[in-house]
């Protein structure tokens, strides 16, 4: 059984550190399916690897009473831009999300910038995907889920970014139920040009 370290509280160290089972809570067959996309995105997107990684640490909110909010960590790959004018860029975008519930999303989709004065910027995205949820009241309706988000962000001489965003995923009412679920997280954008 392989343990993925997220995060949980030591009682005889008294130390913080993350953990999950993947096999109790995702399964071991969606787990190799989320290693499969994974690696089938980079796979796709390494010859052609520009753009930049982000990195998120945040914590969900579930809108369904009952339902279990705990941390996330998020990768996101967003692409050079495939459209760049004077202030807005549009950006190809994959992400993976883990939360330490056993809950997950993998999704691809669109990603929109807006460059404001002094290195600030908005970003908006997108994102259609699947979803896979570990606790039965955290069950968003369907596998099939859209991701949206809005960021304000930062970025740094050294071309490195920090941004807060806030985003919803939903079935968009094409389930018989559609509750959501709220995520805020920090972010750390990573070039790799």
């Amino acid at each position: 059984m392989t343990t993925i370290v997220l995060f949980s509280r030591d009682d005889i160290s008294g130390r913080f550190q993350f953990g999950l089972t993947h096999q109790a809570i995702f399964g071991e067959h969606m787990i190799q399916k989320v290693i499969l996309g994974a690696a089938l995105a980079a796979g796709i997107a390494s010859p052609a690897l520009s753009g930049e990684l982000v990195f998120g640490l945040g914590h969900t909110e579930y809108s369904r009473s009952g339902s279990e909010d705990g941390a996330v960590l998020a990768l996101e790959y967003l692409h050079s831009p495939f459209y760049q004018g004077q202030v807005f860029s549009a950006h190809l975008v994959g992400a993976v999300e883990l939360v330490e519930t056993g809950d997950a999303f993998i999704g691809g989709g669109i990603s929109g910038n807006w460059d404001l004065q002094r290195g600030w910027f908005i970003e908006a995205s997108m994102m259609p995907g699947a979803y896979f949820e570990s606790a039965p009241l955290n069950d968003l309706g369907s596998t099939f889920e859209i991701r949206s988000q809005i960021a304000l962000g930062k970025r740094f001489n050294s071309g490195k970014a920090l941004s807060l965003a806030l985003s919803h995923k939903s079935n968009a009412s094409t389930a018989d139920i559609n509750p959501g679920v709220n995520v805020l997280a920090l972010r750390w954008h990573v070039p790799l040009d």
